[in-house]
């Protein structure tokens, strides 16, 4: 089912960027995918901190969001096919990624319900990371070859896997996500340490920055030669990263602690971030938005483990979902400033580069000041 729903994404953003991004005027586009991703925005800051509780007291509540969104997405992608001309193919667009976020959240919260072991937890998350590289890689292709016949074909394929997908959304277990029990204090004093809001803060930044190179990127190819082969060749290579970082994290994961990990994934997006600021050009462009992919999924992991490390005794699912719902925020929010600002590229990318020095000197801090006081917790 994953695999499915990420080919439907592979040319789901294939399609977006050519008919989203790459076929109209850029002043107009800029202000209609403003508008949109502000309204994408509002059903996250306001509905989902309720939908989650609700869903978790419904018997297989998680299996029927990921069903429903699955044949939502479907039927919202088969709208765009006979709106391309439309100014009703922005909003059908944003309900689309409106959907992913939360299919996103709600695949957060299953995946502590499907492991027996919860030290399987980061194993688990990166054989599903592994899985939507090589299905990513394998669908941008024909995602790419499709868009050069007809956007609608690369729609239709889009339509038909998110439909697969939630066809086999009924195979899911009927179990619930989340343990229906109240929050236990213990609970709330290990989620609320400051350990934990400082790695989650780093999360949340690391997720708007790819949110904002996937806006950044696509508006800026927009001007370029080939502009959607290059944008499908962009999607391809952060799928490959994200492949290989799902890979690797598990090694690092034994070798270092969380925070050594995280500390890495800066300083990574930081270098290259600075060096494609300062190169420039298309290539530079696509090394990064992968980089950056790759070490989001790297972090995420590291993350994921330090909050099953060091809040043994919360409802790790419940966890994991609030910290999503906040992570898709700030993809959405940079995404906001990255078609706000309209930044040159090389500008763009050495934003990125601060960000990520930034952040690797902060992380260094917090590490330094930790062992200082010897708090084992910073590991």
């Amino acid at each position: 089912m994953h695999a499915l729903i990420a080919c439907g994404e592979a040319a789901f953003a294939v399609a977006l960027a050519d008919s989203l991004f790459l076929s109209i005027d850029p002043d107009a586009a800029r202000s209609q995918v403003l508008l949109f991703l502000a309204v994408s925005l509002a059903p996250f800051a306001v509905v989902a901190p309720f939908i989650g509780p609700i869903i978790d007291r419904i018997p297989g509540g998680r299996r029927l969001t990921v069903l429903v969104v699955s044949l939502l997405r479907c039927l919202t992608v088969l709208m765009m096919i006979s709106r391309l001309e439309s100014l009703t193919l922005f909003a059908l667009a944003f309900v689309s990624l409106v959907l992913a976020r939360t299919y996103s959240v709600s695949k957060t919260a299953l995946v502590p319900s499907l492991v027996e072991d919860g030290d399987e937890l980061v194993a688990a998350n990166a054989r599903l990371g592994l899985l939507s590289g090589l299905t990513g890689i394998a669908a941008a292709v024909p995602a790419v070859l499709l868009q050069l016949v007809d956007a609608r074909a690369t729609l239709m394929m889009s339509a038909v896997m998110f439909g697969l997908a939630g066809a086999f959304a009924l195979k899911l277990p009927r179990k619930v996500a989340t343990v229906q029990t109240p929050i236990e204090p213990i609970e709330t004093v290990e989620l609320h340490s400051s350990a934990i809001r400082q790695i989650s803060a780093l999360m949340m930044v690391l997720r708007g920055i790819i949110g904002f190179l996937f806006f950044h990127v696509a508006f800026w190819l927009r001007d370029e030669l080939a502009g959607t082969a290059w944008f499908g060749l962009a999607l391809g290579l952060s799928s490959l990263a994200t492949m290989i970082a799902n890979l690797v994290a598990p090694v690092l994961r034994r070798t270092m602690s969380e925070w050594a990990m995280m500390i890495f994934v800066y300083l990574v997006v930081g270098l290259v971030g600075v060096f494609a600021g300062v190169v420039g050009g298309i290539t530079a462009g696509i090394v990064l938005i992968a980089v950056t992919n790759g070490m989001g999924s790297i972090g995420r992991l590291s993350f994921e483990s330090f909050v099953q490390r060091n809040a043994p005794d919360a409802n790790r699912a419940r966890a994991l979902v609030r910290f999503e719902t906040r992570n898709q925020l700030a993809w959405v929010g940079f995404g906001l400033c990255a078609v706000l600002l309209t930044l040159p590229g090389a500008v763009g990318f050495g934003f990125v580069g601060a960000i990520g020095i930034l952040g690797t000197i902060y992380s260094f801090y917090i590490v330094y000041s930790a062992t200082r006081r010897g708090d084992a917790t910073k590991g």
